[in-house]
């Protein structure tokens, strides 16, 4: 795979951060709509999934972090996405354990539609429900690398003003609390490696290749293009490795195999690894500069169709592509319809001016 920075078209204005942190909150959960309607047979109206509701844990968590330390205050980042995913676990009819650490309720938690059970992954459930803090030397569920934990971590890399390695480490060390396999905490890492970039300005294909650079530079090809390394204590895990090589490789014009071939290559989407790898082909393969130049809207929305109809977990897959092109363009490029009938808008933009308030965005 080539260093080379890929070539692709300017885009029309450079977004702002804060239309970045909108477009990536409201993507996602548009993608995740979409698809979840899709694996649900849904016909009973919109609905985002338990990935969206977790996504903006996710978001509350570094809220929190970011709000004591702009106070002057150290706070453990992990500790509080913790807490705040022990503040969801309850959403969801279980009964946080008695060991785990009370913490008051925050704006978030005051929305009814977090409360809904939207079919959540067994993972997360009873990862939390153990009541321990897992970490990435001992972390919880050590066997599982469902789509969970990836789905969750676009957040990470709306953070400005850190390095790609701080990055990683948090999106993995978030990841180990529900998400013990390998394959999940680094593909957790690598996408939001992925929205780091796009949200630094890099283009789709370099964010792409940014991040899959890195995996290797821990795997010890080698520091990525910033200089930074990742953990170097663990190897990466050989089969996210394949199929994100796979996303890049076939997510140029006319590289694509029929539909039966392209599981082969990326998977279902129904692991960590393969929705992630699947999202990055949805995007690189609708790109403009490998179909007929059109507006960011179209591209959105050719994006989403390939990931929604991909055939195996649409939701997730979906979820992150919108994540991406929302970080990428700004929302801008959200399709208007579909904003107007998504579940929850004063919840999600919420969630996304508090982010970027924090931030100075």
């Amino acid at each position: 795979m080539s260093n080379e920075p890929a070539t692709v078209p300017a885009l029309p204005s450079t977004p702002s951060h804060g239309s970045r942190i909108h477009g990536c909150l409201l993507g996602g959960a548009l993608g995740d709509t979409l698809g979840f309607a899709v694996e649900t047979a849904s016909d009973g109206g919109s609905h985002f999934s338990d990935g969206t509701q977790l996504t903006l844990y996710t978001v509350d968590g570094l809220l929190e972090a970011l709000e004591w330390a702009n106070d002057g205050v150290a706070a453990d980042t992990t500790a509080c996405l913790w807490l705040a995913y022990l503040r969801w676990l309850a959403t969801q009819g279980v009964p946080v354990p008695d060991a785990a650490p009370f913490q008051p309720p925050r704006w978030i938690d005051s929305h009814d539609v977090l409360r809904h059970r939207r079919a959540p992954e067994s993972a997360c459930l009873s990862g939390l429900a153990t009541g321990e803090m897992g970490t990435f030397y001992r972390p919880v569920n050590p066997e599982a690398k469902g789509c969970g934990a990836v789905m969750r971590s676009a957040p990470f890399g709306l953070i400005p003003f850190i390095a790609a390695d701080a990055v990683y480490k948090l999106s993995a060390d978030a990841a180990s609390l529900t998400h013990g396999h390998p394959a999940a905490r680094q593909s957790a890492g690598a996408f939001s490696l992925v929205i780091h970039a796009l949200a630094s300005g890099h283009n789709l294909r370099d964010a792409a290749e940014f991040a899959v650079r890195q995996l290797d530079g821990a795997s010890g090809g080698g520091a990525g293009p910033d200089g930074a390394r990742l953990r170097t204590d663990e190897m990466v895990d050989p089969g996210l490795t394949a199929r994100l090589e796979a996303a890049l490789r076939l997510g140029v014009a006319g590289s694509a195999p029929g539909p039966g071939d392209l599981a082969g290559e990326l998977g279902e989407g129904r692991t960590a690894e393969e929705a992630l790898a699947v999202a990055l082909f949805a995007v690189l393969s609708t790109a403009p500069e490998n179909t007929a130049p059109g507006t960011p809207d179209a591209h959105f929305r050719a994006a989403i169709d390939v990931a929604v109809n991909h055939g195996g977990d649409s939701g997730s897959a979906a979820s992150m592509t919108g994540n991406i092109l929302g970080t990428f363009y700004g929302e801008d490029c959200l399709p208007a319809e579909w904003l107007a009938v998504l579940e929850a808008p004063e919840l999600v933009r919420g969630m996304a001016s508090r982010l970027a308030a924090v931030t100075g965005s």
